[in-house]
């Protein structure tokens, strides 16, 4: 049964106590020493209370006693699948965070450089940053970089895009409700602010913020306390904020649409993230690391840029900035056989 378990893969295991050569504790010992990732119910004629916690204790996933109930396999065999969805959700999370972690500001250009360097003196303080830049330039990964090198890093970082949450539901969105709040508020939530207490607060799009919200979020950042939409008490919250913008800030204060008091609340240290087109430099560079990943995500071997590929991607208008360059070497990857030319490049990469 332990070679079986490790030569393939099972959805779920029975297992019986008593057996002569090696019993089932045993068996289910093997089964956690060798991480084999698989639940375990353990079956017993002869069951006791004392048999059944030790199992569960050894990590058996439950216990039943001889003669086997239908109904109760039946709702084990549902309990176990909803397990196996959970497990295999948290390895795409783990994966997904995995890659996040792993990814770093990628470039040699001295605007890069710069930017690297801010990051390493900022983030262990917890001074607020404002980044600004065009859509499409990195700032988000700026964000998540001041967050993984400050002394946060172990505590929640929490995004929020002002442009893409509805004026009406903003307030809602960072605050939180109390119940009966309005007419879908069915029960109390809590808003981002209490959500990224202890950890960052990344605001992203902030530009794009209504104005009764930028008063909240002026209060909140002067006193770091916030009150949930439709309640009265006072909470206290505690999180560092990173704000970003593809916005000049500055004409939206002269138009008014923008809060300058906030703005010098947010802006203690500013970051500006250059566009592709200031930074051809590093196309060569960020191509090769696109490649890389994209490769790996779509499961085909590795595939090779010429140097007139690279050439001729440094010659043109990113006006997506890097988001475009990623999308573009995804459809190379896609497209092109194992090696990527300048003709490759010419014919789907929509240059001017």
């Amino acid at each position: 049964g332990i070679e079986s378990l490790r030569a393939n893969s099972y959805d779920l295991v029975f297992c019986d106590i008593k057996m002569p050569i090696m019993d089932g504790m045993e068996v289910l010992t093997a089964i956690q020493s060798e991480k084999i990732e698989v639940p375990v119910v353990m079956i017993s004629g002869h069951g006791t209370v004392e048999t059944a916690v030790q199992a569960i204790k050894q990590g058996a996933f439950d216990f039943i006693e001889k003669p086997l109930d239908l109904n109760r396999i039946l709702v084990i065999l549902r309990n176990v699948k909803d397990r196996n969805h959970l497990v295999e959700e948290t390895q795409v999370l783990k994966a997904t965070v995995k890659k996040i972690k792993g990814s770093k500001i990628v470039g040699d250009s001295e605007g890069i450089i710069a930017i690297r360097e801010m990051i390493e003196r900022v983030a262990p303080s917890e001074a607020r940053v404002l980044i600004t830049g065009q859509n499409g330039t990195g700032k988000e990964l700026v964000a998540r970089s001041l967050h993984e090198l400050s002394n946060r890093s172990k505590m929640p970082f929490i995004e929020v895009n002002c442009a893409a949450i509805p004026a009406e539901l903003i307030e809602s969105e960072l605050f939180g409700h109390e119940k009966g709040a309005f007419t879908s508020a069915v029960k109390d939530k809590k808003g981002k602010f209490e959500l990224a207490s202890g950890g960052t607060l990344f605001l992203d799009e902030i530009g794009d913020m209504s104005a009764s919200a930028q008063a909240k979020v002026l209060r909140a950042l002067q006193e770091n306390v916030i009150q949930r939409v439709g309640g009265e008490k006072d909470i206290k919250v505690d999180c560092r904020i990173v704000a970003a913008t593809n916005k000049e800030l500055r004409k939206e204060i002269n138009e008014g649409r923008f809060r300058e008091d906030l703005f010098h609340r947010l802006a203690v240290i500013p970051i500006h993230v250059p566009s592709l087109n200031e930074r051809k430099d590093d196309i060569s560079i960020l191509a090769e690391h696109f490649l890389n990943i994209v490769c790996l995500e779509q499961g085909v071997k590795l595939k090779t840029l010429t140097n007139d590929a690279k050439k001729e991607l440094t010659e043109i208008n990113w006006s997506g900035n890097i988001r475009e360059l990623r999308n573009v070497i995804e459809r190379l990857v896609i497209l092109c056989d194992g090696t990527i030319d300048g003709k490759d490049v010419s014919r789907y990469a929509n240059p001017k």
